[in-house]
């Protein structure tokens, strides 16, 4: 059973992403494209679009622990499975993404 709890991510709404945000061991992954960044992002977050993952997996390293973000969380859940599939152990799409960030009235960084 182990070997399939491997293959799966974690698809986790804002109250419970926050905490493993804000407890720094995460690595977040923004895959949105640039001009959406540019409007603001999670602070302290690594932009990789999506695109660049799906042409060429192999040439992205992520951390086991990385939480992947998108605007809702569609893009990133494609991500986190590319991820999973790539050997990367504690994956998490951030289910609701910037949209939830946002409402929320959490902070964001501008610019890239």
């Amino acid at each position: 059973m182990s070997q399939q709890q491997d293959t799966t991510f974690r698809d986790l709404p804002l109250e419970e992403i926050r905490p493993l945000i804000e407890g720094g061991e995460y690595e977040v992954v923004d895959v949105r494209e640039g001009w959406e960044r540019e409007r603001g992002h999670i602070p302290g977050s690594r932009h990789v679009v999506l695109g660049s993952i799906l042409a060429n997996p192999g040439a992205h390293r992520f951390k086991d622990k990385t939480i992947f973000v998108c605007e809702v969380g569609e893009r990133s859940a494609v991500a986190a499975e590319m991820a999973v599939a790539l050997g990367v152990r504690d994956v998490v799409n951030f289910r609701g993404g910037h949209k939830a960030w946002r409402e929320a009235g959490l902070p964001l960084e501008k610019g890239r």
